[in-house]
């Protein structure tokens, strides 16, 4: 062997060795990005888990309060940036209903002195259907855009784009009692 055909191997070695390196950081940026879709993927699970919590809260709330179910029906949203006014149809429903709003709020856990165990901008909805049919609802705001919650309008247009709120629905039927 020559000495042009060493340096020239050697000069081949070399760009393996970088083309090797620009495929492994190619394979860690994906890695990467595939652990932030996994996050929050992750964050909207917790936050539809949470949305879930608070809404069986609510219903079980009103069950156990049957007799004066009319005075939760509301007239707007609970939650974040609103402030519930007692109605003094019932105390223990009032009650039922400020806590509700706490939770929305983040309440039932804290960092730092912030209330941080809701979801973001949790918002509360219910409403009378009929005679003994009421739907409870639970508005957030997601992490990424999907398609828009068809039917429901609670909190609707307060999360800028309808894409990002995300909503939890459950109707309690009454039963009547003689």
């Amino acid at each position: 062997m020559t000495a042009d055909t060493n340096n020239r191997q050697r000069g081949v070695s070399l760009l393996e060795v970088l083309i090797t390196l620009l495929v492994l950081s190619v394979g860690m940026l994906g890695m990467a990005a595939l652990q932030a879709r996994g996050q929050q993927a992750e964050m909207e699970s917790y936050q539809r888990s949470q949305a879930l919590i608070l809404l069986e809260d609510m219903a079980n709330r009103m069950n156990s309060n049957r007799k004066f179910r009319d005075c939760y029906n509301l007239a707007t949203y609970v939650g974040t940036s609103s402030t519930y006014t007692a109605s003094a149809c019932d105390t223990r429903s009032d009650t039922d209903i400020a806590a509700w709003q706490t939770l929305l709020q983040g309440a039932a856990e804290q960092l730092d002195g912030a209330d941080v165990g809701a979801m973001l901008g949790a918002r509360g909805c219910i409403v009378r259907l009929a005679n003994n049919l009421f739907e409870i609802t639970v508005a957030w705001q997601g992490l990424t855009a999907t398609l828009a919650p068809p039917t429901n309008t609670c909190a609707q247009n307060l999360y800028g784009d309808e894409t990002l709120r995300r909503v939890v629905t459950r109707t309690v039927r009454f039963a009547t009692l003689n």
